[in-house]
């Protein structure tokens, strides 16, 4: 692998023609499934990358998140691949072919179902593989063979170590979500990963966000590769509206209610940075009459996939998520999105706005800004070039502040009451509580009257010493008491005199 400069593709502006799916002229299978699902134009990145791979170049696409970058790279990867296609049963004639790396499970479920989708009238055979899972059941399908298989980096290398899966005939490596796969904390794991690939291979990488030193990290696992660009890096898309309101941390819930009912919105996301206020706050909203569930990387797998599930059909209003579910989730409909806190990376930003206005949808992204946020609003406004202006929230009279409403769980356990008010005394007067028995107040009386006799002093016999004065006058003699008796057993020796 060398590092050198991609090629460019020239930008799409709007007055370049969308092609149609028709024109690429894919195969009859490929083109039945694409028509079934509706695919009739393509987007900027799919009407520049799909030509590309189609040739067998490498490729960095850089695109905005809900722009089909899926299909970018599926559609010609698996149109290569019928080449290869057959109807055998046999695991050896169905080798591993093309690898796709995530770096999250529910964004590699939701890829591999689109997968599956469009070979589904082909003999090519898909299978997903993530952690939190058994692995029994991904172990016999890997073993049954498939050609293209959808992979967190941590569950691969447990299948690879157990000899579950077989990587010396892969042709393709997509890294979706680059950026964040070639980041420090999945590096060590996709470079041993890459380690059990043939050197020759087609490699894509596709992102919403490269930063000059991913970029250059890039080009060191890419061959001759094709830049494609179909808008300023780090762009966010324009259907997305931005706000950035001033609140501090105690009214943000407030703020959250106040938007909430100004805009009428049914459904949204509200990010967050840690796992433990994510619990925290979900558990608040929902105690304040929103219907709420949570998302991150304490819960089990089963327990992520219900609550997206949940959102996805409408049985919840909020999704109260950590950055897990910041990139690639393909929600539709999703009107709006909630930085309740701002994320400790600028690119975080543009992934988790991605949420809402997706496939030319409009959006509504509304981030809460507090005093301590300086240098991360200053991160964003320059990874996006531009200047933030905070805005003042201003709620309504009749909109009860939750801040007077008793119990606030943000993590402090605070119990605030307002002067004047009484309804804590109210309740404790409607719901009397049964008298303790506080041994400490009132001592229990013992019913031995040797216990209550004062102190006397004993009689001794004329001439008699007390006791005490007796021990003194022998500081060398050893009392035993006569209930002790001398042992008189032989016990033997561990080493002989010598």
């Amino acid at each position: 692998m060398t590092d050198q400069t991609p090629d460019t593709v020239s930008v799409l502006n709007s007055d370049t023609p969308i092609m149609a799916f028709a024109q690429l002229q894919l195969a009859a299978p490929l083109a039945r499934a694409v028509a079934e699902m509706g695919y009739e134009s393509m987007t900027p990145i799919q009407a520049q990358a799909i030509p590309v791979v189609l040739q067998g170049r490498d490729v960095m696409g850089a695109a905005q998140t809900g722009t089909g970058k899926t299909a970018a790279f599926a559609l010609p990867l698996m149109q290569r691949m019928l080449k290869h296609e057959n109807a055998s049963t046999s695991p050896a004639r169905h080798p591993v072919r093309a690898l796709v790396l995530l770096p999250t499970r529910e964004l590699a479920d939701q890829v591999a179902d689109n997968i599956k989708l469009y070979g589904k009238y082909t003999n090519l055979r898909s299978a997903v593989v993530f952690g939190g899972m058994d692995m029994k059941p991904q172990t016999l399908e890997l073993k049954k063979g498939v050609e293209v298989l959808v992979a967190t980096p941590g569950r691969l290398l447990d299948h690879i170590e157990a000899k579950n899966c077989v990587l010396n005939q892969v042709e393709y490596v997509v890294l979706d979500e680059a950026d964040r796969m070639l980041d420090i904390g999945f590096l060590p794991d996709l470079q041993r990963i890459l380690s059990f690939l043939p050197k020759q291979r087609i490699t894509l990488l596709f992102s919403a966000t490269f930063s000059p030193e991913i970029k250059r990290l890039a080009n060191s696992y890419l061959q001759d590769p094709v830049l494609v660009e179909v808008a300023r890096s780090n762009a966010t898309a324009s259907t997305v509206e931005q706000h950035f309101y001033s609140v501090e941390g105690e009214d943000k819930r407030h703020a959250l209610h106040q938007i909430l009912k100004d805009r009428g919105l049914k459904q949204a996301f509200v990010f967050v940075n840690s796992k433990l206020g994510c619990a925290r706050l979900a558990r608040s909203l929902e105690h304040e009459g929103l219907k709420t569930t949570a998302l991150h990387g304490d819960k089990s797998q089963d327990e992520r996939l219900k609550a997206l599930e949940a959102f996805k059909s409408g049985e919840v209003d909020l999704l109260v998520a950590t950055d897990v579910a910041a990139r690639g989730l393909d929600i539709k409909d999703v009107p709006a999105v909630f930085n309740f806190d701002i994320p400790f990376h600028a690119e975080d930003y543009v992934h988790r706005i991605g949420r809402t206005g997706r496939a030319g949808a409009a959006g509504l992204a509304v981030t809460f800004v507090s005093k301590s946020d300086a240098r991360l609003v200053a991160d964003v406004e320059r990874l996006l070039k531009t200047k933030i202006e905070l805005e003042p929230v201003v709620y309504d009279e009749d909109l009860p502040d939750i801040r007077k409403q008793g119990h606030i769980n943000d993590g402090r356990r605070l119990y605030q009451q307002e002067p004047g008010d009484t309804r804590r005394e109210e309740f404790a007067a409607r719901v009397p509580r049964a008298p303790r028995n506080d041994y400490r107040r009132e001592p229990v009386k013992s019913q031995d009257p040797f216990f209550s006799k004062p102190y006397e002093p004993p009689v001794l016999a004329p001439g008699t010493a007390p006791s005490w004065e007796a021990a003194a006058a022998h500081p060398g003699a050893r009392t035993v008491s006569s209930n002790i008796k001398a042992a008189k057993r032989k016990v033997a020796a561990l080493f002989k005199s010598v």
